[in-house]
Parts: structure tokens; C-alpha cells; sequence
């Protein structure tokens, strides 16, 4: 594929103060990391004023003209960036996507324009990335779908067999995680271990039955369900390292009585920033699958040489 050929992607980048204020906070760690990629693939990554002199503080992106300043969060900058991530995909101001790294105990992640911004990526259908490993692996993503060459040097954040995936889905969203589920059960029965709360893992359960699964060996783990705790027990499972993938196909239109709990997992996902992923929509979640099915389709063909 032809690199050139692709559109311009466009994130929106923010990082609360934990994240930048030392040399090797989780903002620069992830750019070091994920740099060539960004410069190969011509991101522009539109950044709200603080994070951008924190990068440009620490030298890095030198002169990339993909690195573009937006205000100060207290003058609007994250509020543009919602707005940008509302328009049309064949706006020139649209953004694909967002990237802020969150400290989970910082306030400002809970401010009208923050929510917002989780609300319209997910409304939209576009990844809204909150954790250092989650930024490392979407540059992966893309560059895989720009037809790269897998980054060898992450190679641990798609180790399957070795992970433990969760699988939640708010009540209007069930049929949409049991077709993904259904779309990719092959890769995701690559995990070690998957979990799932209430009757999203029950009808989990039974779709793998459908597929050949074993009857008597349930292929997720039931917790309870969300509002009796289920989101709870698996933000323990996160906060402990043992569960590195959260997909949760979340309904921004629907007020729930367990916002609580959901904004619990939310933050363990974020305490536990470089070992822990989350994807939020349908849309995000087959853009990953499709990826990590085209990177082990690619260590084949490289052993197979």
C-alpha cells in the first residue's frame, strides 16, 4: 500500500500534568516509542497548549509540522478538540480520534469538556485512547492498516495467549459485542482468559457453543452483572494485572444507575496506564481486531519463510 495515497489522520492529543511533568512520564514515553510511526504515517496530532510545551520542552517532534498547537485547556483547547471530533470525516477540521492520557485522580478529567470529548468519540465511532499502552497500540493499529510492517519492539501488547480480555456491553449494545464477537471468534479465543459481567457473558457462552466451543468449558468467565458489581470485580482483575484488555461497548445516550461503577473500571484501566487497554464502540473495536488479525497474519507468512 502506498503511504502517500492515505488520508491525513488527525488526533486530538492532551495529557494531564502527571503525564508530562517529568522526563519520563507517560506522554513522552509513549512518543518515543511510537515517534516513527507517527512521522511515517504524517499524523497530525492537534495538541492542547500545555502538552504541546511539554513535548516541545523535551525536544521531541522537532520541527514535525504535524505537531499543532491548540489553547490552553482554561482557553478552550479541549473544548476545540471536541468540536473537531464532530464533524464529518471529509471535513478538513475533523478529527479521527483522541488521545488524552489521563491521571485518574487529576479533577480536570472530569470536567463538562473531558466527558464530552470521551462522548463524542465514542458517538462518532471513533477511538477515544486514555492510557500510554492504548496510545502505543493505535499507532500500531494504524500502521498496520497503512500496510506497515509490525513494530517488533512492541510485540508484548499482542501477546494474546498470555492476556486476559474483559467484554462488557451496556443493554442497547449486547447484539453488537455478541456480532463482534461473532466476527472475530477466532482471535479473541486466542486469549488466555476472557471475562465478561452478567448476560453479556451468558450470551457470550452461548454464541460459543454455536461456534463448536465445548459445552462443559464456558469460553468467558461470568461475573456479576454491572450494576450488582460485575464492573467492579473486573476493575480488581485490572487494577492487579490481570486483565490487560477492556472492550466495552458503552451507550452515550442512555443515563445509567451504575455510572459509578463503570467510571470505576474506567479508572483502573488508567491507574494501570502502561499495562492496561480500552475500546469503547463497535466501530473501534473491529479497526483493532482487524489489525491484530493482519499482524499475526504477518509473523506467519514471516515464520513461514
Amino acid at each position: 500500500m502506498n503511504i502517500s495515497s492515505l488520508r491525513t489522520l488527525r488526533f486530538g492529543l492532551a495529557a494531564n500534568r502527571l503525564h508530562h511533568e517529568s522526563a519520563d512520564a507517560a506522554c513522552f514515553e509513549w512518543l518515543r516509542m511510537s515517534v516513527a510511526g507517527i512521522e511515517s504515517l504524517d499524523i497530525e496530532l492537534h495538541t492542547v497548549g500545555r502538552t504541546f510545551d511539554a513535548i516541545t520542552r523535551e525536544g521531541l517532534l522537532q520541527g514535525y509540522p504535524g505537531l499543532i498547537r491548540y489553547p490552553y485547556g482554561r482557553e478552550g483547547g479541549l473544548m476545540k478538540l471536541v468540536a473537531r471530533v464532530t464533524e464529518a470525516e471529509n471535513n478538513p477540521n475533523a478529527l479521527d480520534g483522541a488521545i488524552y492520557l489521563i491521571d485518574p485522580v487529576d479533577p480536570s478529567s472530569i470536567f463538562p469538556e473531558a466527558l464530552a470529548l470521551k462522548r463524542q468519540c465514542i458517538t462518532h465511532g471513533r477511538p477515544f485512547i486514555s492510557t500510554m499502552a492504548g496510545a502505543v497500540e493505535w499507532i500500531e493499529v494504524e500502521r498496520i492498516h497503512a500496510g506497515l510492517v509490525a513494530d517488533p519492539r512492541i510485540n508484548r501488547l499482542f501477546d494474546l495467549e498470555s492476556q486476559c480480555l474483559a467484554m462488557i456491553a451496556h443493554d442497547a449494545l449486547k447484539q453488537n459485542m455478541i456480532a463482534f464477537a461473532d466476527r472475530h471468534f477466532d482471535l479473541l479465543s486466542r486469549y488466555k482468559r476472557r471475562v465478561a459481567t452478567g448476560t453479556t457473558g451468558q450470551r457470550l457462552n452461548e454464541l460459543a457453543i454455536s461456534r463448536g466451543w465445548p459445552a462443559d468449558k464456558p469460553w468467558v468467565d461470568r461475573y456479576l452483572s454491572g450494576p450488582m458489581g460485575g464492573d467492579a470485580q473486573i476493575a480488581d482483575l485490572v487494577l492487579d494485572k490481570n486483565c490487560q484488555r477492556v472492550i466495552f461497548f458503552e451507550d452515550p445516550h442512555v443515563a445509567r444507575q451504575h455510572e459509578a461503577d463503570i467510571q470505576l473500571l474506567e479508572r483502573a484501566v488508567r491507574v494501570v496506564t502502561r499495562e492496561a487497554t480500552c475500546a469503547t464502540s463497535p466501530n473501534v473495536a473491529d479497526k483493532w481486531a482487524q489489525a491484530v488479525t493482519l499482524r499475526l497474519m504477518q509473523k506467519t507468512q514471516s515464520v513461514a519463510k
